[in-house]
C-alpha cells in the first residue's frame, strides 16, 4: 500500500473552547499525509474564526460553513468531500495523540482486508486524565459479536478503509439519531473484518455540553432499538418489546418485563457452541450494565432494587452500591443518601486515579 491519504472528518458546532487543541493534535501527527474536512454546522460562537485562522497556516484544512443540519448530515457531507482511501473520525473536543494515525495506517498496511480500525482511549476531565487500560473482552474474533450489544469503538478513534467497504455502506443512517456510530459499526463488522488497537491513542473529553450528555435519553432509546434489531436478526429472541418499553418509561412493570427478557436471552446464549458463547456472554454482560445505568439514572432506588432482584444480579455491582440499594425497597431516602455518598467517593477515586493532563497531552495540544 503506497502512502495513503487520511481524510479527517471534523464536524464542528460551537466548539471554540476545545477546537484549537483538537486541530493541533491532527496537524501535529507524525503521519503528515492528511487532509482535514472541517464542517462548521452553523456555529454561533468563534468556531469558524478559529478554523479560518488555522487554515491560513496550513493548507491541509478544507472548511465548509453553512446552516445547522445536525451531526448525521454533516458526517455524510464530509464523507462525500473526503478524497482519501482512509477516512478518520475526529471530534472537535477530543485530542489525538501524535502517533495515532501512523499506528492505524501501519495496521491497514499489515492487514489491507480490514474495513475499520479503532483505538483505545484515555479519559480527559477538566485538566486531569484517567489513563485507559486494555479491555480483556476485545479478543480475536469477538468484535463482530460484541458489536451486536454496544458501540465497540469510540467514534473519534475510528478510521474507515474505503477500499474494503462498499461505497453505499459507508454512510450514516438518519434513522439512528445519536447512535449513528453504533449502527454503522455493527453493519460493517457484520460483513467485514474490523480491529482495535487496544491502546489509548485518543484523549476523549467528558464535559457537560457533549452530545452524549445532552441527548442521553434519545441516544439510549436508539441504542435499544439497534440491539433489538440485532437480536432478532441473530434469532436470539422473538419478542423485543421489553427493550422498547424500558426506553419509553422505567416502571415496575417495564422492569419486570425487561428482567424476564434478559434471563431468557441468557438461557438462549447458554446453548450456543462453546467456541462462540464467550463473546455473546461478554456482550450481554455489557448490555446488562447499560440497562442498569439507564434504570439507576432515574434516581429511584426501589426500581434499581427491583431490577437487580428480578434478574438475580446483585453480585455484578460494586459492594458499596449494593449496600446502598439493599434498603431501596423500604427506605428510599436511605438509599439516596448512601448512593450520593458513593458518587462522592467515586469522584475522589477518579481524581486519585488520574494524572495532570499536561503530563500526557502533546505540547501545544491543550489550548
Amino acid at each position: 500500500m503506497p502512502t495513503p491519504l487520511v481524510s479527517v472528518l471534523l464536524p464542528v458546532y460551537n466548539a471554540e473552547s476545545f477546537l484549537p487543541a483538537a486541530l493541533e493534535s491532527i496537524l501535529r501527527q507524525d503521519y503528515e499525509h492528511v487532509e482535514i474536512i472541517a464542517i462548521d454546522d452553523g456555529s454561533t460562537d468563534r468556531s469558524l474564526e478559529i478554523l479560518e485562522r488555522y487554515r491560513k497556516d496550513d493548507g491541509r484544512i478544507l472548511i465548509v460553513s453553512r446552516e445547522n443540519r445536525g451531526l448525521i448530515a454533516t458526517l455524510n457531507e464530509g464523507l462525500g468531500l473526503a478524497r482519501g482511501d482512509l477516512v478518520a473520525r475526529m471530534d472537535a473536543d477530543d485530542i489525538s495523540y501524535p502517533s495515532r494515525f501512523s499506528r492505524q495506517v501501519a495496521l491497514f498496511r499489515q492487514r489491507p482486508e480490514l474495513a475499520l480500525c479503532g483505538t483505545g482511549i484515555d479519559t480527559l476531565i477538566g485538566n486531569r486524565i484517567i489513563r485507559g487500560t486494555p479491555n480483556p473482552i476485545f479478543r480475536a474474533g469477538s468484535l463482530r459479536t460484541l458489536s451486536l450489544f454496544f458501540t465497540i469503538f469510540m467514534h473519534s478513534t475510528v478510521i474507515y478503509n474505503r477500499k474494503a467497504i462498499p461505497e453505499p455502506m459507508l454512510a450514516y443512517d438518519p434513522s439512528y439519531v445519536h447512535a449513528e456510530d453504533f449502527d454503522l459499526f455493527r453493519r460493517i463488522a457484520d460483513r467485514f473484518p474490523v480491529a482495535i488497537i487496544d491502546e489509548a491513542l485518543v484523549a476523549y473529553r467528558i464535559h457537560g455540553e457533549s452530545v452524549t450528555n445532552k441527548h442521553k435519553r434519545r441516544m439510549r432509546q436508539t441504542h435499544l432499538k439497534i440491539v433489538a434489531e440485532n437480536l432478532r436478526r441473530e434469532c436470539l429472541v422473538d419478542d423485543t418489546s421489553a427493550l422498547h418499553e424500558i426506553g419509553i418509561a422505567v416502571t415496575i412493570e417495564t422492569i419486570r418485563n425487561l428482567a424476564e427478557f434478559l434471563l431468557a436471552l441468557e438461557r438462549t446464549i447458554s446453548s450456543r457452541p462453546a467456541d462462540v458463547r464467550r463473546a455473546y456472554e461478554d456482550g450481554v454482560l455489557c448490555f446488562f450494565y447499560f440497562l442498569y445505568q439507564l434504570i439507576a439514572d432515574e434516581e429511584r432506588p426501589d426500581l434499581t432494587h427491583a431490577f437487580l432482584t428480578r434478574t438475580g444480579k446483585w453480585g455484578l455491582i460494586r459492594r458499596r452500591e449494593r449496600y446502598g440499594l439493599l434498603a431501596g425497597a423500604r427506605a428510599p431516602w436511605c438509599s439516596r443518601m448512601s448512593l450520593a455518598a458513593t458518587r462522592r467517593v467515586d469522584e475522589l477515586a477518579r481524581y486519585l486515579q488520574s494524572v495532570p493532563a499536561a503530563t500526557v497531552l502533546p505540547q501545544n495540544g491543550t489550548a
